[in-house]
């Protein structure tokens, strides 16, 4: 062993002397190694930092893949109205006109912001504050212009930008340095020089905090203390503070989102430009989105003119200064036309499976997704402990409006009725508070001012409160009123009371049960009866609330087959007139006397699966229990209904709610009272050929129909494809007066040789 170790220490001790003369023959033929490495640069982290953000910038929500995923931020762009403020004029400036056709600002764009100006002081980098009203198009500038700014296409004076969520910031508890809160998201920026506060270098950096009103920022000194180190550990809003007032990295600048209710939080003297992002003022902006949008996807060449012809008479109808052209002034609802056009005109089998209260659940989602009904300034709570769902606030208050019209079949509303039903009921400082941060952000968004109702009062100025107002888009109206019914919003008081008392008993039933067992032994007789009643509290809400399922079930079938409303279009027809304007001769209907035959239709897809689930991403919660109650009502209530003869255009109506439920088992059940399908002279489209085919793919194999009549439908000969799983289930097929040509004949007589048709006779 001895030996062994001796012939170790050996060949240590040999290789430590040739390590050594390695080491002096490199050093003297001038070969450092440290040298060498030093010389080696890595790869640059700036440049690391710009391809990691377009990764992240570049991500579409998944409401956009609806469109067929052939969209880029930069295909879909397009840039939004921008005014810059004078500091005197932005609190008198909380809203564009919409019908501003010719702004008093100068209109600018947000690299502009940033260009030196006289008003500016020597070393100390700009703050622009730009805010806006929701669904203006904040978010979408600010991912636009950090995408630019990765390209080299803007911005190009400043070497780092560095975009901050005030949503997560606002959610982070930990103290943090200002080093650490950009390293913590950009871990490739760790140490980065420009971020050191030594010299100017700061001056090359570009903050972005995007939705300020998240956060609440105290800027009294005896609430923040002052900070210049960018090493110092600081809770994040006291970080962003001393960013604002310039003591922490004060030649960098910094670029502000926020909306109209926290315009004030950051004081004057802390900015140095206002502007306000005003969306889209004229229809040309209008148009341009439109072809963004419905132009991108269209690979066919028939798809391409379809699209060419759709995006025409949407521009007359904005030209029209129609009240569409009033709701477009807002990007947001410009998707919502173009999400809802191409659902109506571009549907195929090979698409996934999409619904209209899916587009507008989708569409609530992007807007309001993870918001909460802020305490407003001086408050103690912060916004992040107050769980206060701002989409269940705009159920309780604007789908109340809405609900109302629905019942009584109205459309427009005047001042006086939005005081009453928003509001109305506000006792509290805090409600106060709530109520206006709602009315100045969130209430313009869902209504509007009616164009009829101004054209009315520019004729005739001495009338007084003439001024009405309707929801942005008519069908907006009829979902919240059916989002309003299906959460259990318009309950009595009773049923309120029994809510209440048997959640709070049955959390601590036992504890209950045992303060009975002891103070019956000491509480008289009568008392002990009160305590007794309320053990049965819980089963007295449960027979209430079964009865309140079954009676919105009952609404729904009412308002699905009213009388006045048989002979109507069906309702994808007037979804698309809502769009699209009524071409020719206009209709003598007051639009009061419209039908609501959305309502029903939102209200059965409200309690699809896929809705419930985003609906309880926004603070909306739909029970699985709730659903199942009112599905087997309902499914009670229409069979009771198809047992008698339905006209064409309300039976397309049923087949697009069932289509809506996304329930294969209800409707295979609802289809089975169903023996003849006659749509006679309905203007069959992609979409309705395939809710026909959808439909009756859940019944099962046995199932077939005496007659299908599809008379005078204007079927093409890809609608015949799209039919052809329906056509299966039917003995005898009417599909007379359609101009079907040779194509269509090859088809059909594959059809009829089909060992799984079941067709005996066709037409």
């Amino acid at each position: 062993m001895s030996s062994l170790h001796r012939q170790l220490s050996q060949l240590l001790g040999a290789w430590r002397r040739k390590r050594r003369v390695e080491v002096s023959l490199y050093t003297a033929t001038g070969f450092h190694y440290r040298t060498f490495c030093s010389t080696t640069s890595g790869p640059d982290p700036l440049e690391i930092h710009k391809k990691k953000v377009i990764l992240w910038f570049s991500h579409l929500p998944q409401e956009e893949k609806q469109f067929g995923g052939y969209f880029s931020p930069e295909t879909m762009h397009v840039d939004p109205l921008i005014l810059e403020r004078e500091a005197e004029e932005r609190a008198g400036q909380l809203s564009c006109s919409l019908q501003t056709q010719t702004p008093s600002s100068p209109s600018v764009t947000v690299e502009q912001l940033f260009e030196p100006s006289d008003a500016w002081s020597e070393g100390r980098g700009p703050n622009v504050l730009m805010y806006g009203a929701v669904g203006t198009g904040k978010s979408t500038a600010v991912r636009k212009l950090v995408l630019d700014w990765c390209a080299g296409r803007t911005l190009t004076q400043f070497k780092l930008l560095v975009p901050f969520s005030c949503e997560d910031l606002g959610q982070l508890s930990k103290v943090v340095s200002l080093r650490d809160l950009v390293s913590r998201k950009y871990l490739h920026l760790k140490k980065n020089p420009l971020l050191s506060g030594e010299g100017n270098q700061a001056k090359d950096v570009l903050f972005v905090f995007n939705g300020m009103e998240k956060m609440n920022l105290d800027f009294r000194i005896g609430a923040t203390e002052l900070c210049s180190d960018p090493d110092e550990a600081l809770p994040p809003g006291v970080v962003v503070v001393n960013l604002l007032r310039k003591y922490l990295l004060p030649e960098a600048s910094i670029l502000v989102t926020t909306r109209l209710s926290a315009l004030d939080r950051i004081p004057q003297k802390y900015v140095s430009r206002y502007a306000q992002i005003c969306g889209f003022n004229d229809p040309d902006r209008q148009r341009a989105y439109f072809s963004s949008r419905l132009l991108q996807q269209c690979g066919e060449t028939g798809q391409n003119h379809e699209a060419h012809t759709l995006i025409e008479l949407l521009y007359l109808n904005l030209q029209r200064e129609s009240q569409l052209a009033a709701a477009c002034f807002l990007p947001s609802y410009c998707w919502l036309t173009c999400a809802t056009l191409h659902f109506l005109h571009f549907t195929d089998a090979k698409a996934p499976i999409r619904t209209l209260t899916g587009i507008y659940t989708s569409f609530l989602r992007l807007n309001f997704g993870g918001e909460v009904l802020g305490t407003g300034e001086g408050s103690n709570v912060t916004i992040q402990e107050h769980h206060s769902s701002l989409m269940l606030y705009v159920v309780r208050t604007v789908g109340k409006l809405a609900f109302d019209g629905v019942t009584n079949k109205r459309m427009s509303f005047s001042e006086k009725e939005l005081e009453q039903w928003i509001g109305g009921e506000t006792k509290t400082d805090e409600e106060l508070r709530q109520l206006a941060m709602f009315r100045t952000d969130v209430l313009d968004f869902f209504l509007a001012p009616s164009v009829e109702s101004g054209k009315h009062l520019a004729e005739d100025p001495s009338e007084n409160d003439t001024k009405r107002y309707v929801f942005a888009v008519p069908a907006m109206q009829e979902y919240l009123a059916a989002l309003y019914v299906v959460l259990g919003e318009n309950k009595s008081a009773l049923e309120k009371l029994t809510t209440q008392v048997s959640a709070a008993i049955g959390q601590a039933s036992e504890d209950v049960n045992a303060l009975v067992s002891i103070l019956s032994k000491f509480i008289p007789l009568r008392i002990f009866a009160i305590f007794n009643l309320l053990k049965l509290f819980p089963k007295l809400y449960e027979k209430i609330s079964s009865r309140n399922k079954s009676s919105i079930a009952r609404t729904m079938a009412a308002e699905m087959f009213r009388t006045e409303d048989s002979y109507n279009e069906d309702v994808l027809d007037q979804v698309e007139q809502n769009l699209l304007g009524v071409h020719g001769p206009q209709p003598e209907q007051c639009s009061e006397s419209q039908p609501f035959e959305l309502f029903p239709i939102f209200m059965g897809g409200l309690l699809h699966y896929g809705n419930r689930v985003l609906l309880q991403q926004l603070g909306c919660s739909i029970q699985s229990t709730t659903v199942a109650q009112i599905t087997q009502a309902l499914r009670k209530y229409l069979v009771r209904e198809l047992s008698k003869p339905q006209p064409p255009e309300e039976l397309m109506d049923l087949l697009v709610l069932l289509y809506e439920f996304q329930n294969p088992r209800v409707t295979a059940e609802v289809l089975a009272s169903i023996r003849t399908i006659n749509l006679t002279n309905i203007r069959m489209t992609p979409l309705k050929c395939f809710v026909l085919s959808s439909v009756l793919s859940c019944t099962p194999a046995s199932y077939h129909l005496e007659e299908m009549d599809l008379s005078s439908c204007l079927l093409t000969h890809n609608m015949l494809q799209m039919l052809w799983p329906a056509f299966r289930h039917t003995h005898n097929l009417n599909l007379q007066f359609n101009s079907l040509g040779p194509e269509s004949c090859v088809l059909l007589r594959d059809l009829l040789l089909d060992p799984m048709s079941s067709i005996r006779s066709l037409q």
